[in-house]
């Protein structure tokens, strides 16, 4: 083996032993040391709760559901596009999901738009407009369009097309220099996203989701993980562990977070949102995210929910699949776990 391949293996091996799964301590105690690691690395970003100065720009009347554009205020000199998908025959407040997109070229891609905000006609991409299927099952779907993505890019970026070029290594590698990460920043943004969620007058704010994809999934993750008012989590074609994804092989710079593997490996930050209700999604020919270890993650998370004596709040969708969303079952379940 290479001298510096095996330094990186002996690093590895050496931070393990000192994760916190692996502490003699109650899960209470070690999931609040957990949550506070898991914050500090990702980045320091503004407390929650300062004035959305929200405004809507746009509305499409859909057929079976209506469609929103709206803008709002994340941090001082930072406002975030989304959209919101309502069912035409609301009658009351409804359970809502919040939609986290991966990449790709924005958050139209999960709405069934182009990115000149045409219709999609072309066969959906491992997104499978999500947001879409939310919907159709009666949920009020917010979705954020991620910083780096779409019409949210630097202008070095924008001369190419959105499906040519992202914004996720010039915005990792400032916001680096500054301490924060650009993992942290979608976390805060998706946090902001439910505390404009809580004023919407169509949302039940006692029954809210969380659904991501791929990097999306991470921030699904993340969110759920830090932010109890999410009561259900959907993280699809991200669970792993750091290891044997973004460990082996070149992903996408907002993928890694400084430090943060001394603390916990994927799977043991995932299992903070234990013991609420949570849903895994993964294709067993994903070539990002390994089989065998989905299912290390998988055995980790088993022990995590059941020591919370709340297996029967886990729950897996392994599918005959890529690098996708699994048809049918994510919905499915979310509409069960929140209504």
């Amino acid at each position: 083996m290479n001298v510096l391949d095996a330094y990186l293996e002996d690093l590895y091996e050496a931070h393990k032993t000192g994760h916190l799964l692996n502490q003699s301590m109650e899960f209470a105690e070690r999931a609040y040391l957990l949550k506070q690691t898991l914050q500090q690395k990702l980045g320091d970003f503004p407390d929650l709760g300062g004035p959305l100065e929200a405004s809507v720009l746009e509305r499409h009347e859909c057929g079976e559901y209506a469609r929103e554009l709206v803008e709002y205020r994340t941090d001082r000199n930072l406002r975030i596009r989304t959209y919101v998908l309502i069912p035409a025959d609301l009658s009351g407040p409804a359970p809502a999901v919040l939609a986290c997109h991966g990449h790709g070229y924005g958050h139209n891609e999960a709405v069934g738009l182009n990115e000149d905000g045409s219709s999609e006609s072309d066969r959906p991409s491992g997104h499978k407009h999500f947001a879409l299927q939310l919907v159709r099952q009666g949920f009020v779907v917010f979705v954020p369009e991620l910083a780096g993505f779409g019409q949210r890019r630097l202008d070095r970026d924008r001369v190419k097309g959105p499906r040519e070029a992202n914004s996720c290594f010039a915005l990792s590698a400032h916001l680096l220099m500054y301490g924060k990460t650009l993992a942290g920043l979608r976390v805060f943004e998706a946090r902001r996203t439910l505390d404009y969620l809580f004023t919407r007058s169509e949302v039940d704010t006692e029954r809210i989701g969380i659904m991501g994809f791929s990097g999306g999934g991470m921030v699904a993750a993340f969110t759920a993980a830090l932010d109890e008012r999410v009561r259900a989590a959907v993280i699809c074609g991200y669970t792993s562990t750091f290891l044997g994804s973004i460990l082996r092989t070149n992903h996408c710079i907002d993928n890694y977070v400084p430090g943060l593997l001394t603390a916990a490996e994927m799977p043991e930050l995932i299992g903070l949102i234990a013991p609420r209700p949570l849903l895994i999604d993964s294709g067993s020919h994903d070539p990002l995210f390994p089989r065998d270890h989905v299912h290390m993650a998988k055995h980790v998370l088993e022990e995590i929910y059941t020591e919370q004596s709340a297996m029967d709040r886990l729950d897996f969708h392994l599918f005959d699949g890529v690098h996708e969303i699994g048809d049918g079952m994510p919905y499915a379940w979310l509409k069960e776990k929140l209504t």
